[in-house]
């Protein structure tokens, strides 16, 4: 009895002192700027800054309270598309490999979260499925030799690239023909008498992938659910549909073939997410196999709808909400021009063809804004990571068989060996190479106006904070961390990552 009393005490002694340390504040010495702005920076490094321990009572503050943490990071990244590689794959072998740098080496944007597709997409060279056998329920025809020419030899070459990997996940935009009512590549349902095959499909291409040393990490049981009036590669489901594939099919397959990708749902535009959420993650049945929420951006050029993400994750904390596609729609890529992405020019599809009711939600917008409004506004409202679309276009905005152009981060010209980085590149760098997997976001109080404000602490126990100036103004700042301070200024339509190290 004394030895157990002696070992109980010893523990609880442990305990106390690990949870006193882990409260304990970080004595971090200096601070690092790194900006990017409309001026012409480019994640330019500022000269670091000793903390003090002064202060100047006129200059407003972001304090910074690392003990208050929030959600826990996956990463950021962008997509590996069939457009993306076949453009990389035009490239001389040097320009390939520099772009697959920049994405992913440490000293580029260390993109740690991914996204593929499941088969053919519009951002594809043609429309394309692993079996085109009908009706092989068994899918003994099955086969990812369409993805062996661009696709899988880029996702190889980036994971050498890669110092501490990323991960995948994955999502079909639709079945084969056979599968579906309408026998066709765009619009249509897949029939019920194929719920099974279709988890099967899913099944076979995670250990298809990984037989190939790719694994998946997750996946989305249909990208964009809802359709796009079929006017790409899709497939519609309904929410009392997707939930009944998951609890009757997906999940129990996963189950039986113990895979364990991750399984998101939704997959669409976050001003219809609550309808979905609340049919499935409300069945018991299904919730059980989702692990989180998957939303785009394409409802709004100017709103992240902060109010649906705060009541989702109010809802179900336990699931995890990730942002899995954006881009610049509707314009095709402006070739060596930064001052358009810093410019209010840009349209979306809505600009054009959203109700009339709607149309307030699409003004012309500066790309730039969007994206590093959507990316901080994301963060503060229980994103745990954001997937930007293609890598890599052409200077036409594609390949894509379905006229459907876009504008990438990275834009190249195949027929002169020239790529650009366009300024959205950058923007992506200040998220993914300064916030890592496994960060916390953590609380951030800021008295400064019209300027957005994201901080997260690393495994490493740095910090980095995002500060995003959208205004014409040049503005001083002070951040508090830790009963030490540092006094700087951000210039007119900038992004800074502050550094603490």
């Amino acid at each position: 009895m004394k030895f157990s009393f002696q070992l109980g005490g010893a523990l609880i002694l442990v305990l106390i002192l690990a949870a006193c340390n882990s409260n304990r504040s970080i004595n971090y010495t200096k601070a690092t700027i790194i900006q990017t702005s409309e001026s012409g920076d480019k994640l330019a490094r500022k000269d670091s800054i000793i903390l003090s321990d002064e202060t100047n009572s006129v200059i407003p503050i972001i304090q910074i309270n690392p003990n208050q943490k929030f959600q826990q990071i996956i990463g950021f990244g962008g997509s590996f598309t069939g457009s993306s590689a076949y453009v990389l794959n035009q490239l001389s072998k040097e320009k390939r490999n520099e772009v697959i740098r920049a994405y992913f080496s440490p000293e580029g944007a260390g993109y740690s979260l991914m996204r593929s597709q499941i088969g053919g997409s519009d951002f594809s060279v043609f429309s394309y499925a692993y079996d085109n056998t009908p009706d092989d329920k068994n899918l003994d025809d099955f086969s990812i030799k369409e993805d062996l020419d661009y696709l899988i030899p880029l996702i190889k070459d980036a994971q050498k690239i890669s110092k501490d990997g990323f991960k995948i996940l994955a999502s079909p935009w639709t079945a084969p023909k056979w599968m579906k009512d309408n026998d066709a590549w765009y619009g249509g349902s897949l029939k019920p008498e194929y719920y099974q095959t279709w988890a099967l499909y899913i099944s076979k291409y995670i250990k298809a992938y990984d037989k190939e040393g790719i694994p998946i990490w997750g996946i989305t049981p249909e990208n964009e659910p809802m359709g796009n009036d079929s006017h790409w590669d899709s497939m519609i489901f309904t929410p009392e549909q997707m939930c009944d594939l998951i609890k009757n099919n997906l999940g129990p397959l996963f189950e039986k073939d113990k895979i364990d990708a991750k399984i998101f749902i939704y997959d669409q535009n976050r001003d219809e997410v609550k309808r979905w959420t609340d049919i499935i993650l409300n069945d018991s049945a299904a919730a059980k196999y989702v692990w989180g929420t998957a939303v785009h951006w394409y409802s709004s050029t100017i709103s992240w709808y902060p109010e649906v993400l705060n009541e989702l994750h109010e809802k179900y904390p336990d699931k995890q909400i990730l942002h899995t596609e954006g881009c610049i729609d509707n314009d095709i890529p402006v070739w060596q021009a930064d001052d358009w992405y810093w410019s209010k020019l840009a349209t979306d599809w809505g600009y054009e063809w959203a109700s009339e009711k709607d149309k307030p939600l699409h003004p012309m917008y500066k790309p730039v804004f969007r994206y590093a409004r959507d990316i901080i506004g994301g963060l503060n409202s229980w994103f745990t990571g954001w997937i930007d679309w293609n890598i890599i276009l052409d200077d036409k905005g594609g390949p894509n068989h379905a006229n459907n152009w876009a504008i990438a981060p990275v834009i190249a010209k195949p027929s002169t060996d020239e790529v650009y980085y366009t300024p959205l590149y950058y923007v992506m760098c200040h998220f993914s190479k300064y916030i890592r997997p496994g960060a916390y976001r953590i609380g951030v109080e800021t008295e400064l106006q019209n300027i957005m404000v994201t901080a997260c602490i690393n495994p490493d126990k740095s910090i980095a904070v995002e500060i995003f100036n959208p205004t014409e103004k040049s503005v001083q700042y002070m951040i508090h961390l830790e009963k030490k301070t540092i006094q700087f200024n951000i210039p007119e339509n900038a992004i800074q990552t502050v550094l603490f190290q």
